[in-house]
């Protein structure tokens, strides 16, 4: 199965903003795996945890700058880590907001 036939089995909203033949499994990881996680249904999942497996997705994860609260809580719970080791939790927590203190 070619990339391009993996990609055509996301859900068909997902990547409404970008060119489809030009998104490659490989170059953009984080970008797939984010995606999936903020906007995905569960079939997104599991698709991508069958390409990447839930090493490589936590990795990655780990790495991002941003990621929604619950899309990092539910990563956290399924992979046992804690919210202090990825980025995203650690810029949050610098860079605090008025309402958000």
């Amino acid at each position: 199965m070619t990339s391009n036939d993996t990609i055509n089995q996301f859900t068909e909203n997902l990547f409404w903003d970008t060119d489809v033949t030009t998104l490659d499994l490989n170059k953009f990881p984080a970008y797939i795996i984010q995606r999936v996680l903020e906007y995905g249904e569960m079939q997104d999942w599991r698709l991508i945890n069958k390409i990447y497996g839930l090493p490589k997705i936590v990795e990655v994860c780990k790495g991002l700058r941003t990621l929604d609260p619950v899309c990092l809580s539910f990563i956290c719970a399924i992979s046992h880590t804690k919210k202090e080791d990825y980025r995203c939790y650690r810029i949050r927590q610098s860079n605090p907001t008025l309402w958000n203190s």
